[in-house]
């Protein structure tokens, strides 16, 4: 009889935020393990943005620090894990992370649900990966931009429907605090998933960075010119710099 084990993967702290480093091979068995022991799992795309909010917000530094999962999607956090702990971190484009974790989630005829995205780009995007993973269920879905008196019900439908993964988009209120909100109302199993603009990417209503920028680490000039205020975190980044040195010169130290 095979004995089985747990999956060994590592997690490091930049700037007391803690992050995974998960090899894409490591993926599958890791989704597996989770599902199998019955727990709510909460599942992170971290940005560099992200990773700065968390310093400042409590409550959202809360919400990493419970996540089973804590994806780095940014090249500025793989620098900066290689630059303080000479450690090798995994980026993921969170695009390619969903398909991964949905064709995972296929291969065992596990199920999602779906929430959030404008009512014709949440239909667009069930018919889209119905047609792509024909053998995922999609065991409901309910567009974002509800209304407070609908919130206890759509609850309601997600945990009677228990999904092996909640992926949720743009339109819910509180984004990623609206999981955390609703953690225990949700259910006690599966995982939880939120980014933006994943619904208008499977819809087909807008593009993903390419592999090229995002290698590069220039994804987000297409949104700083989608949104030229956002021109103005490179003084974010230049503040990021800084604490690294920083602490660069603290573990010297120590």
């Amino acid at each position: 009889m095979a004995v089985e084990t747990k999956v060994e993967r590592q997690c490091v702290n930049l700037l007391n935020i803690p992050i995974d480093i998960i090899a894409p091979e490591q993926l599958g068995d890791l989704v597996y393990e989770l599902l199998k022991d019955k727990k709510e799992h909460n599942i992170v795309l971290l940005s560099l943005w992200d990773l700065l909010r968390a310093r400042r917000n409590y409550d959202y530094r809360s919400y990493i620090q419970r996540a089973s999962m804590v994806i780095p999607i940014s090249k500025s956090l793989i620098s900066g894990i290689k630059f303080l702990t000479g450690k090798k971190a995994y980026r993921y484009m969170p695009f390619d992370f969903i398909v991964s974790l949905l064709t995972i989630l296929e291969a065992r005829e596990f199920s999602c649900y779906l929430l959030g995205g404008k009512t014709k780009i949440i239909l667009k995007t069930e018919k889209n990966i119905r047609q792509t993973f024909p053998k995922l269920r999609i065991v409901g879905r309910f567009p974002g931009y509800f209304k407070r008196h609908d919130e206890a019900t759509i609850i309601k439908a997600i945990k009677k429907a228990s999904p092996s993964l909640l992926l949720a988009g743009k339109g819910i209120r509180g984004e990623e605090k609206w999981i955390a909100k609703n953690n225990i109302a949700l259910g006690n199993s599966g995982m939880r998933l939120w980014c933006s603009d994943i619904f208008d990417v499977f819809a087909e209503k807008k593009k993903h960075p390419s592999r090229s920028a995002f290698d590069h680490g220039l994804e987000w000039v297409g949104y700083c010119f989608q949104k030229p205020y956002k021109f103005l975190r490179i003084f974010q980044y230049i503040y990021y710099k800084i604490l690294l040195l920083v602490y660069k010169i603290i573990l010297k130290n120590r």
